[in-house]
């Protein structure tokens, strides 16, 4: 990266800048079951859950705009986020379909999250749109997510530990448990790459 270039980070949403547990109780709520957050050991919810992966997207399908309206911030997100806007580009990059764009933007206004680019992919490979927005590096929580991007970009990933994100991770992966971990790395990558 030249000097003069602003670092671009690339940011997932659900379960990174919200609070990973939130779908929890409304899935509880619809399915009848009890289970806590720390019952989701996968992150394929339809497994935890014993229904069918259709069961699971017809549920999306339903409560989507329900669960990006009342999910919670994670952590101190909203106030690093705030910190960072002048100085980092923000790109976010979620796996939300584009028809939920209103609600994403409404969400973020709502909490003064600040943003550079909002991108609602509606798929998981994020691949091809971290790419393009030349992230820097990236933040995340779905495993499969940060073992593609660190191993294609040769980039740094921030994994946010969850329960259903558990195994060995490869040396550019950062497993942190909170936004102020993830901020000391950010400002310590960043000293780095203005001192080169």
């Amino acid at each position: 990266m030249r000097p003069d270039k602003v670092l671009t980070i690339g940011i997932d949403i659900d379960g990174t800048v919200t609070s990973p547990s939130s779908i929890v109780p409304m899935m509880n709520e619809s399915f009848g079951k009890d289970l806590r957050y720390e019952d989701c050991y996968e992150y394929n919810l339809a497994n935890v859950y014993n229904i069918t992966d259709e069961e699971f997207d017809q549920w999306l399908e339903d409560n989507g705009e329900r669960l990006y309206d009342e999910a919670p911030v994670h952590g101190s997100a909203d106030r690093i986020l705030q910190s960072w806007h002048p100085h980092y580009k923000l790109v976010y990059i979620s796996a939300r379909e584009a028809r939920h764009r209103d609600v994403t933007i409404n969400w973020f206004s709502r909490y003064s999250i600040p943003y550079h680019e909002v991108d609602l992919i509606g798929s998981h490979d994020k691949l091809a749109a971290a790419k393009r927005w030349g992230v820097d590096l990236f933040l995340e929580d779905r495993l499969e997510n940060a073992l593609q991007l660190s191993q294609a970009l040769q980039i740094p990933v921030f994994l946010f530990d969850t329960p259903y994100n558990q195994g060995e991770l490869p040396s550019l992966i950062h497993r942190v448990s909170t936004w102020e971990e993830v901020h000391d790395y950010v400002e310590r990558l960043s000293l780095r790459k203005s001192s080169v």
